[in-house]
């Protein structure tokens, strides 16, 4: 083990003395890299012919030194720095071809490394390739109402690493926008741009604002400028632009219900003329539904009145005329009375 380690600091002492900067058509590498902060950035270097290569170191270059990160060999395989554990991984471990992988990215990641092969009899081939952080936050779009109803005042806004651009746009509209900046603490710079916009008395109009950094791609954002909204007589605001479909809608359905309305009004005054006409009376009195329920039938009062004076009349007489039976008796009764002295005065 101890002689393996010895290899490794022989070899590592030779880089350093016979390394030479590689063509640079000879290794193939990026010469910046672009990674945003909190994300993970990858480094690769590839040797475009094939040499014999004893050993692959990186490194990162400082302002007053060198620091070996990682090393790969035939000898020792994989050898990590114990100031990057955890923070740098060899992800593609080859004498050909090597690459590290750096995760969590900061402001003290940012900077130059070098990969390093070291072949024979060629010595050590150097290419360096440079991690740069960037940051965007954004954007920010927001809108104000200004002094005058026609016209609203447009903020857009970022915050990035370098300085961010940013720009408002309008269809079929040029703007007039200024911008400001100023840097913050952490290094970062905001940008803001502002424009007043003249609203729209027909349609809503969609402002979108874009914001970028340098190699990375753009955002953008968009929001929609309602149309103006013009006052009526009692004070109540008139949308004239985006509610067209809605008050449309509401005046075809007003016309539809009055037209069923004064349909249904024509219908009840032709019944109602139809019901009133002598030959609908008729019918009427024809009308099966009548016939099925029949009135009752009752004499004239006229009638009514002489029979019921000739009933009243005969149960008088009735009552005035005693039966014969009773006539024979009060007959008798009415000789028995008569004194017999005057029958004898008579003889």
């Amino acid at each position: 083990m101890k002689d393996m380690a010895q290899r490794a600091l022989i070899l590592s002492l030779f880089v350093l003395t016979v390394s030479q900067k590689a063509p640079a058509a000879l290794i193939q590498t990026q010469h910046t890299v672009m990674a945003a902060v909190g994300e993970q950035a990858c480094l690769n270097c590839q040797l475009m012919k094939s040499k014999d290569v004893h050993q692959v170191t990186w490194q990162k270059i400082l302002p007053d030194r060198e620091s070996n990160v990682a090393t790969y060999n035939k000898y020792l395989k994989k050898l990590l720095n114990a100031d990057f554990q955890g923070k740098v991984e060899l992800i593609d471990a080859g004498l050909q071809n090597s690459s590290i992988l750096i995760r969590n990215v900061t402001e003290e990641d940012e900077g130059c490394y070098r990969c390093m092969f070291n072949t024979y009899p060629d010595g050590t081939l150097i290419a360096t390739t440079c991690l740069k952080l960037y940051e965007l936050h954004g954007p920010v779009l927001h809108v104000r109402e200004s002094n005058f109803s026609e016209e609203v005042i447009v903020f857009c806004s970022a915050t990035g690493r370098p300085a961010p651009t940013v720009t408002l746009n309008v269809l079929h509209q040029k703007l007039n926008f200024s911008t400001h900046s100023f840097k913050n603490t952490n290094g970062t710079v905001t940008v803001y741009t502002t424009c007043v916009l003249r609203r729209s008395y027909d349609n809503s109009t969609q402002v979108e604002c874009e914001v970028q950094v340098p190699s990375v791609p753009l955002k953008k954002d968009s929001v929609m400028i309602p149309a103006v909204q013009l006052s009526s007589e009692d004070g109540s605001k008139i949308d004239t632009g985006s509610d067209d479909a809605g008050i449309t809608l509401v005046i075809a359905a007003v016309v539809i219900v009055s037209l069923v309305v004064l349909l249904f009004c024509l219908l009840c005054f032709l019944r109602r003329k139809l019901l009133n006409s002598p030959k609908s009376w008729c019918k009427n009195k024809e009308d099966p539904e009548v016939i099925k329920t029949p009135l009752p039938t009752e004499k004239p009062l006229m009638n009514r009145t002489t029979l019921m004076l000739q009933q009243n009349e005969q149960e008088g007489l009735r009552q005035r005329t005693p039966p014969a039976d009773k006539m024979i008796n009060f007959k008798q009764q009415a000789s028995s009375r008569t004194p017999q002295c005057k029958k004898t005065q008579t003889l």
